[in-house]
């Protein structure tokens, strides 16, 4: 085993994978989440040692202190990222060296040791090849690859553990949200906050996630699909929504996104949304909106259209807005025109069906 940058990874095949057949009966209707493949990834750190005891091994559960420093000091970051078939029978990845980059930044950010990019882009690549098969054929579907790294060393103490424990799951996914591409309905939180300057907001860490349930769960209380959250120090500003980051369409065609101040996570998607529509020909601005100019512009017209992005969901439409006060609709609710294009481009850049002038696309094989 070697270490560094680069580690030979051990491949232990799963002796008792599941069937074709029950495979290709969990590919019909996978839904988000809910069915893993036959194998995942694991990697070792130590202090003194570094990384080491690379393997491709059978998806199995982890045996764990209950004094593991995760449980007790919430160590942990994570990433996602899909693979997709082509129409040769290849396999892609969108921008794995952009999740690679922020894996290191959240790493940094929780004081854990940053994975080599070339260790993280690696085992994308081994758990895909051995788990190929999984991959689903159909228009919607993909390969959903979850990176993620904690605190392994049983400890209490409040310190940065010294021995962490990284891994990679795979799950084939259909459609993030149900019945297709349609407008969701955002809540906009009057009590909880995401992320406050100076915090975790830009890591991609499992606390940000377990902070925003409660709003989330207000959310739906209220009838809604997301949450959105306002800056912690006015309640004014728009950040993001609970997990994807948001965007604004203007009557003159000007693309806007609340600027990365360390409380909103640099998406991956969103930097690939403001690429393609500033090449499109949109003025593309990243400034502070107000939750009062949204619901002024919207009243008004001038906001003609307002989506979501993300890994999971890819572009998404918002159709409408509820808050303690009441409701309003973004262009009637419908689908608006230059979300639902920069979505058909980034679709088709991602499955290889249009060009890809970025090389954003990695082909694994």
């Amino acid at each position: 085993m070697s270490g560094g940058d680069k580690l030979d990874f051990e491949i232990r095949p799963n002796l008792a994978p599941v069937s074709a057949a029950d495979r290709a009966a969990l590919l019909v209707n996978p839904g988000f989440g809910r069915v893993f493949t036959d194998h995942m990834v694991t990697v070792r750190y130590a202090d003194g040692k570094g990384w080491y005891d690379a393997r491709v091994e059978a998806r199995a559960p982890i045996p764990m202190d209950p004094a593991s420093a995760v449980l007790h000091y919430a160590q942990e970051i994570f990433e996602g990222l899909k693979a997709y078939r082509t129409a040769d029978g290849g396999v892609t990845m969108f921008r794995p060296d952009a999740n690679a980059a922020r894996f290191a930044t959240s790493a940094q950010r929780m004081a854990m040791p940053v994975l080599p990019p070339e260790v993280f882009v690696d085992s994308l690549h081994k758990l895909i090849e051995i788990d190929r098969e999984w991959i689903p054929t159909g228009e919607d579907g993909s390969l959903y690859l979850r990176p993620f790294m904690f605190a392994s060393e049983v400890f209490l103490g409040v310190r940065p553990a010294n021995e962490y424990l990284y891994m990679v799951i795979a799950s084939p996914v259909g459609a993030y949200f149900t019945g297709g591409v349609k407008p969701v309905t955002v809540w906009v939180s009057p009590d909880y906050t995401r992320a406050a300057p100076g915090g975790t907001g830009a890591a991609k860490c499992g606390g940000n996630y377990a902070a925003s349930l409660a709003a989330q769960a207000e959310a739906i209380e209220a009838g809604c699909d997301q949450v959105v959250f306002l800056d912690a120090v006015e309640r004014r500003f728009v950040d993001e929504l609970g997990g994807m980051n948001v965007f604004f369409v203007y009557d003159d065609g000007t693309v806007v996104t609340p600027p990365l101040t360390g409380t909103i996570l640099p998406g991956i998607t969103r930097d690939a949304v403001l690429a393609l529509a500033g090449a499109a020909g949109h003025q593309v601005e990243e400034r502070p909106v107000s939750f009062a100019d949204w619901q002024a512009d919207a009243a008004s017209g001038r906001l003609r259209e307002v989506f979501a992005c993300g890994t999971a969901a890819v572009v998404t439409p918002i159709g409408g807005v509820r808050f303690p006060d009441g409701e309003f609709l973004i262009g009637g609710g419908e689908p608006g025109r230059v979300t639902m294009a920069l979505r058909q481009q980034l679709v088709d850049i991602q499955r290889g069906k249009a060009a890809d002038p970025h090389g954003w696309v990695q082909r694994v094989f």
